[in-house]
């Protein structure tokens, strides 16, 4: 069996789910195929989840509205026969009758999770009755039946795999299945999700689960280019990626791939391929255990990040002071993406600010801090660039001009990562094509 998960530029107009048909359908071997919410409709939801919490339920209804029409529009679009069309209607009704119910019930955490699992919940129901319109033998799986998180709310695959055989035994002539990305039951068994890009992780647990051939991305894009092509003019798609290398460049920025995708496939040694919805034919990325090549691959970047500076008020890198550094960011849950040290001082990246206030509070008990804000962290990944010659060489001459906060070197193999302020980052990817990547 192969996984093909589409995102939502890929479902987000009838015509698309007319194509997405005609690639399930175009070879013999056993697919489950697992969709996104439209486009749009997730953003939506957000928005009006924000309506109920602000108890904007005037705001909320127009917002409603407006996403009802455009679904209406887009099953009038879709279906032509008036019995499909009916059903249609009936899970349309179904689903904004709940949202407008919402309207009267105070919104908590529990119900925000059920207003943004609608969105998956409607599109594969209707992609479910245009399969059948066209005639195309599927069974619709409910990804709620068998995606499920532990007590950390962290996947449970083992839990997972067991529950989602199950559910396959239930259709043993069936080879194309159809489930939702994104949503799942949390270990209360209440609705839940796998958070923004969660549709990736989604696809990659279930190949994991089903020992799948291949788990197929497609989006808008062929593949997974050497640079962020909305900011820099040339760029070209990446042949091969070693699942190292894909894991550094979704955590640092690269936005076609969510960054806990590549896990769950890498364990069962299950192939990823990026693909382009738009050109089918296009060769994409393939994203496996051989890195393929050795030198630099792709750089990414990722924004809103905060520099936290530690300059220790006594002896720095004393017996326990490193450690004491890092309970105060483990005990507010903060992540740490880079850190650097010298004689005098701890430098460290983190990308959430929620609570910033009190971590200064608390390292200041043990040592001076400073903070600056608006950094973007730029990192170039390659297999083994570390061992590389010549890539710091390239890459400081080319980006020469450019202020840099930090850098991160010999920490990873496949991985250099520099801390520069937001304002530079457009300038610095376009050095970097050219001095590393002759574009």
């Amino acid at each position: 069996m192969k996984i093909m998960k589409f995102g939502g530029t890929s479902v987000g107009k009838p015509e698309r789910m007319r194509q997405i048909a005609q690639l399930i359908t175009a070879d013999k071997e056993p697919v489950m195929v697992v969709l996104s919410a439209l486009s749009g409709t997730t953003n939506a939801l957000v928005e009006i989840s924000h309506r109920l919490a602000a108890s904007d339920k005037e705001g909320a209804s127009e917002k409603i509205a407006i996403l009802e029409k455009h679904y209406q529009n887009f099953i009038h679009d879709l279906l032509q026969e008036a019995t499909l069309l009916a059903m249609a209607n009936e899970v349309l009704n179904e689903h904004f009758e709940f949202l407008r119910i919402t309207q009267k019930i105070s919104l908590s955490d529990a119900l925000n999770k059920d207003i943004l699992a609608q969105g998956e919940l409607m599109s594969t129901k209707l992609f479910s009755l245009f399969l059948e319109q066209s005639k195309i033998d599927h069974a619709l799986l409910p990804a709620l039946d068998f995606m499920s998180l532990d007590q950390n709310e962290e996947p449970d695959l083992v839990l997972i795999q067991e529950k989602l055989n199950g559910v396959l035994a239930n259709h043993p002539n069936k080879n194309i299945f159809v489930t939702q990305g994104y949503i799942c039951r949390n270990a209360k068994g209440e609705v839940d999700n796998l958070k923004r890009g969660g549709s990736d992780y989604t696809a990659s647990l279930i190949a994991a689960a089903v020992k799948a051939t291949v788990c197929e991305i497609w989006t808008d894009i062929d593949g997974m280019h050497n640079n962020d092509p909305r900011v820099v003019d040339k760029t070209v798609a990446i042949e091969q990626l070693s699942f190292d290398e894909a894991a550094e460049l979704a955590y640092f920025g690269a936005k076609i791939l969510h960054p806990t995708c590549i896990w769950p496939a890498q364990q069962e040694n299950i192939p990823v391929k990026l693909l382009n919805t738009m050109e089918p034919k296009a060769p994409g990325t393939v994203i496996m255990k051989e890195a393929g090549t050795v030198g630099v691959k792709a750089v990414a970047a990722k924004d809103d990040i905060i520099a936290v500076k530690i300059k220790s008020t006594r002896m720095l890198l004393a017996y326990g002071f490193l450690r004491k550094i890092f309970e105060v960011f483990e005990k507010y849950k903060t992540s740490i993406d880079m850190i650097t040290t010298s004689e005098v001082a701890v430098s460290v990246s983190i990308d959430n600010d929620m609570h910033l206030n009190e971590i200064i509070t608390e390292l200041s008990n043990i040592a001076s801090v400073e903070v600056e804000k608006n950094q973007t962290i730029v990192s170039i990944v390659g297999n083994e660039i570390a061992k590389t010659d010549a890539v710091l060489n390239k890459l400081f001459q080319a980006i020469n001009e450019v202020p840099i906060t930090m850098v991160s070197y010999g920490g990873s193999p496949h991985n250099i990562s520099l801390l520069i302020p937001s304002e530079h980052k457009t300038k610095t990817l376009q050095l970097i094509n050219k001095g590393l990547f002759n574009l």
